[in-house]
């Protein structure tokens, strides 16, 4: 197998790939990117994804105005860096529903979103309509429909279905979407799909100056059983910059950290380390700024990394760190309406009730929170596992419903 070719620089932003379970995410992700992202080997034997997935790929645009990702410019030739757009990361998110709460992870670090919907498949699908939904709590509005697997229906069936993608987006953030019909798996209106991104998914602005934020997606352990210890090497953090820039020989925090037991109690402690390198694109680099999914190597004990330990925490400078909760004041903003996958549809959203259990989402974190008091739309909660975030940070809320969590708001911190 060739071996891929370097990205021309740092990703600039972060498009996620949304939608039903099988609806083509991880199909049009390796289209575009030549990168497959199931690669957990559980993912393998079930033919669905788990885990995030994360990808990378460059945009170019030939003098004639032929859009095309890197290593597929027409007639096979080289790519020519004169022609890139933009360099960008993609987050493949899980569409089973079992798995909303990595999907809702996923939507925290995206700057964009591309809706998958299948035409052989009646839109809306259940998990179609509550990615939308996710992707409208999380504050997500620069959304692309993709129109996938035009390949296998008949004209009139492909026709059919963009009439019930127009009638499902109607009067919800993705109403003035454009809708690209696709074949994923044969490489089919690729280019015009690239058009749609660059001119509806902006490079946010990486010109403020604001403290280094980073929400760690995945963690890893890249050494090999049975290597020497002179050889061991640190552990790696991956996610993504979501505010400011971090430097290699930064000292770096970590939080909410690591459990430390003492007695029949137990307290959370920040993780502090420094920044040995960066790699983003596949390039090794000097700093790495928001935008973009990248990778940071420590001289941590890979103990700490490995198995993804510390995915959902948040990574900061020394002394720019967030706060750490263990109880939560909230504003309240609750949907109308919850979606189930039952033959009744959508059913209302009753109110948070003193002593309930909720499912809660800050950034790339999952916790369970007990309410405590509810009074309009404040309410409080107390976690059975810490988070890290800003004061004003928004997190989304999901109750128990048979044996399914299913999304029914949104909560911003105050304090």
């Amino acid at each position: 197998m060739a071996k891929k070719k370097l990205l021309p620089g740092q990703p600039e932003v972060n498009i996620g790939l949304v939608g039903h379970v099988d609806h083509g995410k991880t199909t049009l992700t390796q289209a575009l990117s030549g990168t497959w992202t199931d690669t957990h080997s559980e993912e393998r034997k079930r033919g669905i994804s788990i885990k995030l997935g994360y990808a990378d790929t460059a945009f170019f645009r030939t003098k004639k105005g032929e859009s095309y990702a890197s290593g597929k410019r027409p007639n096979g030739k080289e790519d020519d860096e004169k022609e890139l757009l933009r360099v960008v990361s993609f987050v493949d998110a899980p569409g089973h529903e079992t798995l909303m709460a990595v999907m809702i992870s996923g939507a925290s670090i995206m700057d964009g979103a591309l809706l998958l919907i299948a035409a052989n498949e009646k839109c809306p699908q259940p998990q179609t309509r509550e990615h939308l939904m996710a992707l409208e709590i999380a504050g997500i509005n620069n959304i692309v429909v993709v129109q996938n697997k035009v390949d296998i229906v008949s004209k009139e069936r492909a026709l059919q279905s963009h009439k019930e993608i127009q009638e499902f987006i109607s009067g919800t953030i993705a109403e003035n979407a454009p809708i690209i019909p696709v074949s994923a798996h044969h490489d089919v209106n690729l280019d015009i799909l690239i058009n749609a991104i660059e001119d509806t998914i902006p490079t946010p602005d990486l010109r403020k100056k604001e403290d280094g934020l980073m929400y760690v997606a995945r963690s890893f352990d890249i050494n090999r059983p049975g290597a020497r210890p002179s050889k061991l090497k640190g552990g790696i953090i991956g996610g993504s910059v979501v505010t400011g820039e971090f430097n290699i020989g930064d000292e770096i925090v970590i939080a909410p950290g690591r459990k430390i037991a003492e007695g029949n109690k137990s307290r959370w402690e920040p993780i502090t380390t420094t920044i040995s390198s960066v790699q983003g694109g596949g390039l090794d680099l000097n700093s790495v700024h928001a935008g973009g999914l990248c990778g940071i190597a420590t001289p941590l004990d890979p103990v700490h990394t490995k198995s993804d330990n510390l995915s959902g925490q948040v990574m900061a400078r020394a002394g720019e760190l967030p706060p750490i909760w263990e109880d939560l004041d909230i504003e309240l903003n609750l949907l109308n309406e919850m979606v189930t996958s039952g033959e009744g549809g959508p059913e209302k959203v009753r109110p948070l009730q003193p002593g309930e259990m909720l499912m809660l989402n800050s950034a790339t974190a999952t916790s369970v929170g007990v309410v405590t008091s509810v009074k309009g739309k404040a309410s409080s909660l107390s976690l059975r596992l810490p988070i890290c975030a800003p004061t004003g940070s928004r997190i989304t809320l999901s109750r128990r419903i048979g044996s399914r969590w299913r999304l029914i708001g949104h909560g911003v911190i105050t304090g």
